[in-house]
């Protein structure tokens, strides 16, 4: 199944909604929780509303250093267990939008991921139950980075968290298999990252465990699994696409409002 977030003159607030092929069914968040279909399957065609972000989380929850390369790439260790990291919510873009670059950075970087999508409540996990049960689906996620800010203040709240600087979407797919998809970006149509979520250090199933066992994960939380090698400095005109095998891609253009203006 395959869902997205939608605005319409017919909708008195954005809503989750089922997408079947060109048309898109409404969907109360009772329905879209529980991955059921619509009561009155009314359909909008798909280009008759405005896609914004997929998921509108309580908390997205971030994972650093999960790919070796990565880690080595930047000079730093890999850790024993997963590195957090909190991104503010108000940095939630959707798929078309525009990154835009703060004046304070001067190396903004992409980091594509695979991003996963939390269905129900989950606490303290017992031993014998699996995580991926507490899953509503995958996604895509650039998890926008200032690295001079980023190292310049040791964590990393300001680097993560200016306005856009986390892109998501364009869809929510429930039929993603979390230990083996392709996370591929691209900048200007060249392949930047490549990597495989098999070669992740902490699995989905793992950080799931990890994380509910320190904070309670919300219905529609999201978490961001890490990046794999091959970051790079976006600049103004750039287009950045992250694609994960069988969700979509997700394209973004980067705007600079000090060039913009002129």
């Amino acid at each position: 199944m395959k869902f997205c977030r939608i605005t319409h003159k017919s909708l008195q607030a954005p809503h989750y909604a089922l997408v079947e092929g060109s048309k898109v069914f409404p969907l109360s968040d009772a329905e879209y929780y529980d991955r059921q279909l619509p009561r009155e399957k009314q359909a909008i065609a798909i280009d008759e509303v405005s896609l914004i972000a997929p998921v509108s989380p309580s908390k997205i929850v971030c994972i650093g250093r999960n790919y070796r390369e990565h880690a080595a790439e930047l000079g730093n260790k890999m850790p024993d267990e997963p590195l957090l990291f909190l991104k503010a919510p108000s940095a939630l873009i959707a798929n078309g939008d525009r990154i835009e670059l703060p004046p304070q950075s001067q190396q903004v970087e992409h980091e594509g991921e695979l991003g996963v999508v939390i269905g129900r409540r989950a606490r303290q996990l017992g031993t014998n139950e699996d995580p991926l049960q507490y899953v509503l689906g995958y996604t895509c996620v650039n998890d926008v980075t200032a690295r001079d800010l980023q190292r310049k203040d040791v964590q990393f709240t300001r680097g993560k968290s200016f306005d856009t600087f986390c892109p998501v979407g364009p869809w929510v797919v429930t039929d993603v298999n979390p230990t083996n998809v392709e996370v591929i970006t691209r900048l200007n149509g060249e392949i930047k990252q490549q990597a495989n979520t098999s070669d992740m250090a902490f699995s989905v199933s793992y950080l799931i465990k990890y994380i509910a066992s320190i904070m309670t994960l919300l219905p529609g939380d999201l978490i961001a699994t890490g990046t794999p090698a091959g970051v790079s400095r976006m600049k103004h005109g750039d287009v950045v696409e992250v694609e994960v095998g069988g969700i979509g891609v997700l394209r973004n253009q980067v705007y600079d409002p000090a060039i913009g203006r002129k």
